[in-house]
């Protein structure tokens, strides 16, 4: 078929069913698609990506028609959403759909961008091949017209599709390419995902040239035998032809390896062949894993019947692995394998889900940096070229089907008023089997399912990476899932099935969970599915350690109990990125929105800052958390022997490099000893001893001592260069051997006496350098001055420079449990009431007494509160609570118990002894290390979340100081009474500032350091959408003594 086209074909109608329109009838998805086929691109293709002509309407019936001389189009890029380039707004929902829910309608106001562009084929393409339009994801639905003709129909949003469009294509001028996309479609019902609601073309656009004898599609199954040594690669091949020739498979190495070749076979094709299998026997093929993602170099090549002409070839990298389940686990190359993973959506600042693959393959690259070794496209098929970064890096991948309908949940469960504070479970058996009837158990619906499977399964089967798949997310349970396992194992039997909904394991390979409690999860190991005490199948949690703000806590915990139930196979985070989407606000600065903030209602707010990047996809402290928990290598020291625990699946540690320190920490760290050794071969699963001796009599016998050891890489990889921290462990060699108590390290020259001034509202306490004020009125310090210069002075809001508190700002994880409750008892609101304040003043001391009362509004509880001021000759002050005692009808815990004070604007440089260098919390610190830490700046102790709310504590400090950057002689040094341990945070933002703003701009800084010392902080927990904070790490509501030094810089 050469040159132009005769005369204008004929194309399909508007709509397949006259009654109703493609875009609501959900036995319509596809009109004259190809066949999904196994993702790669050839040469003979150009991207048809850039800037098209756009234009937007308010419904589909007033989209114009193809060629529209009446239209004003305005320039917008492809790939992208129309949303982000200033049309319509995005729309945020997490589990409630933002329409009507009467499927397969929607509503007729139903947003439709028209999109248009010019494009030539190349001239040196062969005139009788086949020409084909890609697109690799289009939201929701869209009608594809070339030349005025319409050629197809689509929708399954980040689903591929292909059309034949050889008889409609000017080959020798310019053709017009013309697509209509709905923002609504019958599939809004089932891409019910949590994240935005934006639409358009937001992947790659191709014209692609196929050969007319071609390889269609091919899969390729490498395999290994029962002993996991030598291999086999099986390869399908559809093939299109009408004459006879040959066809060659040829395993090789990469060219980085050496190229060399390593099999080959070939076998003839007639001119019926349509269906080719080939097979080669490999002797011993390095095996791929996620730990050693070893590939290889398959090409398949369509030759003519002589063997002289390539008609056709593609190339496909390929690992030797096998999937099992067997003896009820998970086993890759017969070995158990542990998922340490993250569930990731598709998600860039600026673009959206339209995410260039540089930015997607940092993603990547921080997760194998983080020891991550699993991915869980959440909760539709990725962009493709991921998985071939998936295959090279090494991740087990878990492609899961653009599938769910958790919205039918809110249409079914709001009208019986079932509350959210039920149980999880009993909320299920009530809406769960209703909600299904939508489109799950719906026989109507049952080709849209499986069309869902057979498009990515289809599209990514020949990656190695890939060892489950998944049938979506959140969609009830029904027979439509039942005919979507038959597919799925049939077409291909070498890979597990997932799908959580599926509660009884019927049609998959695992039992899923999704946050239960480490209590709850143990209890399903040691229960579900088990007979005669042996079980089928393993357990994955699919999400777990909800990661939205300050969090995750209890991640410790989990771990410890997959290494302990070989059954639970690991899981993965939710989950990887903030989605927030960049919005400026006109006046010097700009935020990450979320939902709500682009008038879009209704909307699930900040549910969509949920991971453990922010939105601009750096890391917070949860990943830093995560890396450390789940870290490959394990420790423990005991005289002298450092044992070390390979905890991989597979790899030796022989690429590692070890180092460590000895330090001893008082009032500064001091280097007794460092070296580095080398790391013994431990085979994946083993332990081994290195000897480490230690001379104690070195150490000083006030100071503690901590042996720190560090495991880095000794070679590059492909995802991390060499000196890259893969894990490490501190040990503590000798406590501080004299009393715990507090001792004075100040450097003041005593004073000879103290003057103490005592007037009707306030009590002046001086003495040489130093001045203390006290407040009779409120019974509180009013301000120390040391020096000339002011330490801390009163707030203005609370008149008192230093006063008890039990409130914290908010945590995402506090927002839907504690927060109502501490609130409902008025925890945020408590004042004080002054019971008696007395002075008693010695030679050497003294002594002020106050009694307080601190109770909320309206309610009838409260604190009596006994504080003991104590001022010494060398202007010290101790704070001690000496009765913190709650009366009435109190709540069971509040979030702390501490001191507030209110500290000078010039106290920017901070040092502590304690742990660092990042934030802790007591269910969140495993990954901070002991030692002395220092910031030039009281910002550099917070955390920008990008919603703002409570952080910055450090857990475990000894001491702090907190001085004038210009000047060594203005500060404070603060410790506990009796030596414990204690929490710190200081900030520029007082905790009200902080509980209010909505977004980091809101946060104005005080001209003051705000400061806390706290006898005890809450964990943080995952309670936004799990487990709330372990019951041994709230902080109860009982009789407390606790008290602080501080002391004059």
């Amino acid at each position: 078929m050469g040159g132009g086209i005769a005369e204008q074909p004929k194309g399909i109608s508007l709509q397949e069913d006259a009654s109703r329109l493609d875009y609501i009838n959900e036995a319509v998805f596809r009109r004259n698609t190809l066949p999904t086929r196994a993702y790669h691109i050839p040469e003979t293709s150009i991207s048809l990506n850039g800037t098209w002509d756009f234009s937007l309407s308010g419904t589909a019936i007033e989209a114009p028609e193809p060629s529209s001389k009446d239209i004003t189009y305005e320039p917008i890029q492809v790939p992208g959403h129309w949303q982000l380039q200033g049309h319509g707004k995005p729309w945020y929902t997490n589990v409630q759909y933002p329409i009507p829910v009467c499927p397969p309608y929607v509503p007729t106001e139903n947003p439709t961008g028209s999109y248009r562009r010019d494009f030539h084929v190349p001239a040196g393409w062969d005139a009788n091949s086949q020409l084909r339009l890609r697109f690799d994801g289009v939201d929701s639905a869209y009608h594809v017209f070339v030349n005025g003709t319409l050629v197809g129909y689509a929708q399954g949003s980040r689903n591929p599709s292909e059309f034949d469009i050889s008889a409609f294509v000017n080959r020798e001028g310019a053709n017009e390419l013309f697509v209509r996309v709905y923002q609504w479609s019958d599939a809004t019902y089932i891409e019910d995902q949590d994240q935005w609601w934006l639409s358009g073309i937001f992947r790659d656009v191709y014209l692609i040239s196929f050969p007319a004898t071609r390889i269609d599609d091919f899969f390729v199954k490498p395999d290994l035998d029962s002993s996991y040594k030598n291999g086999t690669l099986t390869t399908s091949v559809d093939i299109f032809t009408d004459k006879a020739g040959v066809l060659e498979l040829t395993l090789s190495e990469l060219a980085k390896n050496g190229g060399a070749v390593i099999s080959s076979t070939k076998t003839s094709v007639d001119a019926k062949s349509n269906k080719i299998d080939l097979k080669l026997e490999v002797e011993d093929p390095k095996k791929w894993t996620a730990e050693t993602p070893y590939l290889y170099s398959a090409e398949l090549t369509l030759k003519s019947e002589d063997s002289k002409t390539v008609l056709h070839s593609v190339q496909q990298r390929v690992g030797f692995r096998k999937v099992e389940l067997k003896d009820g686990l998970m086993t890759v190359n017969g070995k158990r394998i542990r998922l340490r993973g993250v569930n990731r959506h598709e998600h860039h600042p600026l673009l959206g889900r339209s995410v260039p693959i540089e930015f997607a393959k940092r993603d990547l690259l921080i997760m194998k940096k983080h020891n991550i070794n699993a991915l869980r496209c959440a909760h539709q098929p990725h962009d493709p070229r991921i998985l071939d970064l998936c295959d090279e890096y090494g991740l087990w991948v878990m492609a899961e089907a653009d599938l769910e309908c958790h919205g039918f949940y809110d249409a079914v469960a709001r009208p019986l008023d079932i509350p959210e504070s039920m149980d999880y479970g009993e909320r299920k058996k009530l809406a769960f089997g209703k909600a299904a009837q939508f489109t799950s158990n719906n026989p109507d619906w049952k080709e849209a399912y499986l069309d869902r499977i057979n498009a990515v399964l289809n599209r990514d089967k020949n990656h190695a990476s890939v060892i489950i798949w998944s049938f979506g997310n959140e969609a009830f349970y029904g027979d439509n899932h039942r005919a979507m396992f038959k597919y799925a194992t049939e077409a291909d039997p070498s890979r597990l099935i997932h799908y959580e909904g599926d509660e009884q394991a019927e049609t998959t390979h695992m039992y899923s969970y999704m946050y239960p409690t480490v209590e709850r999860l143990i209890k399903y190991a040691k229960e579900e599915g088990v007979k005669d005490g042996k079980f089928e199948k393993p357990i994955v949690l699919c999400e777990y350690g909800h990661a939205m703000g300050n969090g995750p806590g209890w991640l410790e915990d989990y771990e410890q109990a997959f290494r302990d139930y070989p059954r639970l196979q690991g899981g993965f985070i939710w989950e990887w990125a903030n989605h927030g989407l960049w919005k400026d606000d006109h006046e010097g600065a700009g935020y990450y929105a979320y939902g709500g903030d682009f008038g879009d209602t209704p909307n699930d707010g900040t549910f969509v800052m949920d991971g453990l990047l922010n939105s601009q996809h750096e890391p917070t402290p949860g990943l830093v958390e995560f890396k450390k928990v789940i870290q490959p290598v394990g420790f423990s020291y005991s005289d002298g022997e450092l044992k070390i625990e390979n905890r991989q699946d597979f790899a030796g540690l022989e690429n590692l490099t070890a180092s460590y320190k000895i330090e001893q920490l008082g009032q500064e760290a001091t280097l007794i000893h460092s070296a580095s050794f080398d790391v013994p071969e431990i085979l994946a699963g083993e332990t081994k001893s290195v000897s480490l001796p230690v001379d104690n009599k070195k150490f000083n016998k006030d100071s503690e001592v901590y042996l720190t050891v560090t495991l880095t890489l000794k070679h590059s990889t492909a995802w991390a260069p060499a000196g890259h921290e893969i894990a490490w462990s501190q040990h503590q060699l000798q406590a501080p051997q004299t009393s715990a108590k507090a001792t004075s390290v100040a450097s003041n020259t005593l004073s000879s006496k103290l003057d103490v001034s005592q007037k009707t509202s306030t009590v002046k306490i001086s003495g040489k350098d130093f001045e203390f004020t006290f407040n009779r009125a409120y019974g509180t310090l009013k301000s120390w001055i040391s020096n000339g210069k002011t330490v801390l002075d009163f707030d203005p809001k609370t008149k008192a420079a230093i006063i008890p508190s039990f409130w914290r700002p908010k945590t995402d994880n506090d927002v839907p449990g504690a927060v109502p409750y501490w609130e409902r008892f008025g925890v945020d609101q408590l004042e004080s009431q002054l019971r008696s304040f007395t002075v008693d003043a010695s030679s050497d001391k003294v002594v002020l007494k106050s009694k307080t009362f601190i109770t909320p509004p309206v309610l009838f509880w409260g604190w009596d509160c006994e504080i003991e001021y104590t001022v010494s000759l060398n202007g010290s002050l101790s704070v001690n609570v000496t009765r913190l005692s709650p009366q009435g009808s109190v709540p069971d815990h509040v979030p702390r118990i501490g001191l507030n004070l209110w500290g000078s604007k010039t106290l920017e440089h901070v040092k502590w002894l304690g742990l660092g260098p990042g934030e802790s919390y007591p269910d969140k610190k495993t990954s901070q290390r002991v030692g002395i830490w220092n910031v030039e700046s009281i910002s550099d102790l917070q955390v920008p979340y990008d919603v703002p709310q409570e952080n910055g504590n450090r857990e475990d400090t000894r001491w702090v100081s907190l001085r004038d950057s210009k000047s060594s002689s203005v500060g404070l040094r603060a410790s506990r009474l009796d030596g414990a341990h204690f929490s710190f945070l200081a900030s520029n933002h007082r905790d009200t500032t902080i509980q209010d703003a909505k977004h980091p701009p809101d946060l104005f800084e005080e001209d003051a350091v705000f400061i806390r010392l706290d006898h005890k902080v809450a964990g943080v927990g995952s309670g936004a959408c799990g487990p709330a904070v372990r019951e041994d790490l709230m902080v109860k509501t009982e009789e407390t003594t606790f008290g602080f030094l501080l002391e004059p810089l």
